[in-house]
């Protein structure tokens, strides 16, 4: 059976008489046998801030190295907390309890400095003054805060960095002036190109322009087979509900549906659930996790809707989603490329911007972003035929359009 031992409390020691942990910064030491250690400590006896400075210095045949319990290169871990080193005498079988302190030993290459000091003929800041004072007399609520701060600075300076050399890794890759012809065209377009469907203008034909998968994938059109059989069965009191409800252009789709080309219908019965969801959506503020589900809405496609269409914001402890203006711009732009795909290139704006509740001039914002053909009927026509349809329309023509950007001035009052 083995031997017990006891534990022996050596009582509060002397910072000379603690014993010393050391650990080496490049590596392990195999032969530690061989190294002769040498303990200095501060002559300045009567000055309680130097009378704990040591400086232990570990020699080999092959190198130096030194360790501190002060300055920059000394462990901050010494003051924040209190170590000790168990010490087993075998004949009396008691393990003595000292108190130690830590020591990084790091290499001294003869020649080489590790710590720059600063020239005393450099002026102090007010910062750095504030922050001296911090460090040698300041709580510890304000230390904390000033290495929290230190640690932000380098990492703002990291990121910098960061951010600098990808940048000329871009403009290295790319070239400038192909760059600057980007960012033109961008600026050109606005803020709204950032909220617009994926465009490609080097299409051959108007359908390639917007294209249906970037709206809806396979995949999500797959999904939404049940719930496009659910929407070409509404009965004429259900299409008038959905109307009463603001969905005027899903209505007018449904009622202009073909009934005899099957696969056209159940297309656009598909895009039409798709669309009453994109308009429900645009006129709420936050969005639940339970959306879509009293409609019958696949998970798939809740998915993509939150994920597309809103912001995710944390209030009062808890993730909720959020439709914000700019989400709206884009709801309307997705709206508006997939009322195209349901009416042969053709769509209505008016009925588009009463069911998102937007004004009519940002929905025409919208289109001429898209770089769509704005399409009214003549006045004088439409009051001689007493015509109810005096709706704006856009149609997607190639070439598409390209308009000027218009500053509104304000006029300026007279004085009288």
């Amino acid at each position: 059976m083995a031997a017990s031992c006891s534990l022996v409390c050596c009582g509060q020691e002397k910072d000379s008489d603690k014993s010393v942990i050391v650990r080496f910064s490049n590596g392990n030491i195999k032969n530690a046998d061989k190294l002769d250690f040498t303990m200095f400590k501060n002559t300045d006896e009567n000055n309680p801030r130097k009378k704990s400075q040591r400086i232990l210095v570990a020699e080999s045949d092959r190198l130096s190295y030194v360790g501190c319990n002060f300055g920059a290169g000394s462990l901050k871990c010494n003051n924040l907390c209190n170590y000790y080193v168990g010490v087993l005498n075998k004949k009396t079988m008691k393990m003595e309890v000292h108190s130690a302190q830590l020591f990084n030993m790091q290499p001294s290459i003869p020649g080489e400095t590790t710590v720059t000091a600063k020239s005393q003929d450099t002026p102090l800041t007010y910062r750095d003054k504030v922050d001296s004072l911090i460090e040698m007399f300041g709580t510890n609520k304000q230390k904390r805060a000033l290495s929290s701060r230190r640690l932000n600075q380098v990492g703002s300076d990291a990121l910098h960095q960061a951010v600098t050399k990808a940048a000329n890794t871009v403009i290295d890759q790319k070239g400038l002036e192909a760059l600057q012809q980007e960012v033109s065209k961008t600026e050109s377009q606005g803020d709204m190109f950032l909220h617009l469907p994926p465009i490609h203008s080097d299409a051959d034909r108007p359908e390639n322009v917007y294209l249906f998968d970037d709206l809806l994938s396979p995949v999500e059109f797959e999904a939404l087979e049940q719930a496009g059989s659910t929407m070409a069965a509404l009965s004429s009191e259900d299409l008038q509900k959905m109307r009463d409800g603001g969905c005027l252009c899903v209505v007018k789709v449904l009622e202009d549906m073909p009934a005899e080309d099957g696969a056209i219908r159940d297309k656009t019965s598909r895009c039409a659930f798709y669309l009453s969801l994109l308009l429900k959506l645009a006129r709420l503020k936050n969005v639940t996790r339970q959306f879509g589900q009293e409609d019958g809405c696949p998970r798939i496609i809740q998915n993509k809707l939150l994920r597309t269409f809103s912001v995710e914001t944390f209030k009062n402890g808890r993730v909720s989603n959020m439709v914000s203006s700019s989400m709206r711009a884009k709801l309307a732009g997705y709206s508006l490329a997939l009322l195209l795909h349901m009416g042969h290139m053709i769509a209505d704006l008016t009925l588009l911007h009463r069911d998102l509740h937007i004004t009519e001039a940002r929905m025409i914002e919208v289109a001429k972003s898209m770089g769509l053909t704005l399409i009214r009927p003549p006045r004088g026509l439409a009051a001689k035929e007493k015509l109810h349809d005096e709706h704006r329309r856009a149609s997607l023509v190639l070439p598409l359009i390209k308009y000027d950007q218009f500053t509104e001035r304000r006029k300026r009052k007279k004085m009288h």
